[in-house]
């Protein structure tokens, strides 16, 4: 089964966050992982602007387990759809369509507010749950 990723999550798995053990074991499970390149600005900027070395690294690690997609015309293509069908935000449309693209079958995130059960083209799984 493979399994993609909203930025939260990761930046959940690299901390002491309460749902950090469930996700450590989804990217450390062995499954197919994919994400956007996109993953990269939105989870690295901010331990690499605060000098939190120790935080970038586990970042590191955990992305070096994805399979980190470019933003193609399909991908493109398909975030602007869900852009508008559920009004999300660009990095989160992209998410969203690398997931469908590559396959995806369970989508990882806690963004309720933006990823909720309204989500048709693959299954929305929290973090929090």
């Amino acid at each position: 089964m493979t399994e993609a990723f909203d930025a939260d999550v990761l930046i959940y798995a690299a901390s002491d966050h309460p749902a950090a053990p469930k996700l450590r074991a989804i990217i450390f499970g062995g499954e197919p992982l994919v994400g956007s390149l996109v993953l990269l600005p939105e989870i690295l900027s901010k331990p690499l602007r605060s000098n939190r070395d120790d935080e970038l690294d586990a970042l590191l690690g955990l992305l070096d387990r994805i399979d980190l997609k470019p933003v193609d015309i399909e991908i493109a293509a398909g975030a602007t759809e869900y852009a508008a069908k559920y009004r999300l935000r660009a990095a989160d449309a992209i998410h969203l369509a690398t997931a469908v693209v590559w396959g995806a079958e369970r989508f990882h995130t806690n963004n309720r507010k933006d990823f909720g059960a309204r989500i048709e083209e693959v299954e929305v799984v929290w973090a929090s749950d």
